[in-house]
């Protein structure tokens, strides 16, 4: 009987110590002698819980890491170059869709400072905020009948080809081939648009971007080769839409007007020549209404 008896004070010793470790984590302090198996049990519950958070915030952790990529629109920039230069998969078309929200309805009109996202995490918000645009154009599509106003600008009709004013409700400046020492080839070569810094300047046909940027005392141009082989010039422009080798329609926006170069004040110079180089400058106005546009 001793013997059992001291048999037994050693195993129920053992177990108190046993406790007295698992208590430490402050897992089996409550737990009475007896319970030392149920403490033995709870642990795996703890474990399988404390996993289960430790995968959850994981998750989380992916998802808030996988950040897309901002950029921050400079001047000369447009869809096309920023989508080359980025190696946004879709092109411009991909860039636009993922920010038509900050862009707005027109493609070609960004802004120096705008900030635009790179990457698919753009994509919700960009299905989000079209989504209801459209449904809301449903309704008022088949009872207004809004589509009559935007039919509006087939107006093209008096454009043969899809041509058009380069600048519209503007006043003519200077006109075509006015004498003068201030130019070098002794009269002016285009004709001048007034308008005020920032106003949209279009192409006036469809055409191929073969320049884009500084030119001197032209300031910031564009010219454009037009589908007949003829050029178009845009000189003095604040800002640059488009970048060279890029194809744009008739009507779509090249840059804005400013007063860039060697200027006294804002105005779009343009010309039409039969080369992109000074010098083989024709009629600007002449070659607008030879192709229907109402100058």
């Amino acid at each position: 009987m001793p013997v059992k008896g001291k048999h037994r004070r050693t195993k129920s010793s053992r177990l108190l110590r046993s406790l007295a470790v698992a208590g430490t984590g402050g897992a089996a302090l409550a737990l009475p002698l007896m319970g030392a198996a149920g403490a033995h049990a709870a642990s795996p519950h703890d474990a399988a819980v404390a996993k289960a958070g430790a995968t959850e915030a994981a998750a989380k952790d992916g998802k808030n890491g996988d950040k897309a990529e901002r950029y921050t629109v400079a001047p000369g920039d447009s869809l096309a170059k920023i989508a080359k230069a980025q190696d946004v998969r879709g092109g411009w078309k991909k860039l636009y869709a993922d920010n038509r929200e900050a862009v707005g309805s027109d493609p070609a009109l960004i802004r120096p400072g705008l900030k635009l996202t790179l990457g698919a995490k753009a994509e919700t918000p960009a299905k989000k905020s079209e989504a209801p645009a459209e449904k809301k154009a449903e309704k008022p599509a088949k009872a207004e009948k809004p589509v009559v106003k935007k039919a509006a600008p087939a107006k093209k009709a008096e454009n043969t080809g899809g041509y058009t004013l380069p600048v519209a409700g503007s006043s003519v400046g200077t006109p075509y081939h006015q004498s003068g020492s201030m130019w070098s080839s002794g009269y002016h070569t285009g004709v001048d648009f007034v308008v005020p810094t920032g106003t949209s300047l279009k192409a006036v046909g469809p055409a191929t971007v073969v320049s884009a940027g500084w030119g001197g005392a032209y300031g910031n141009q564009v010219v454009l080769q037009l589908e007949d082989g003829r050029y178009a010039q845009y000189a003095h422009l604040s800002q640059l839409s488009v970048s060279a080798g890029q194809q744009v329609s008739g009507g779509q926006q090249v840059g804005l007007s400013g007063a860039t170069g060697n200027v006294t004040g804002p105005h779009l110079h343009f010309e039409i020549r039969s080369t992109p180089d000074y010098g083989s400058d024709l009629d600007p106005l002449g070659y607008l209404r030879a192709h229907g546009v109402d100058v």
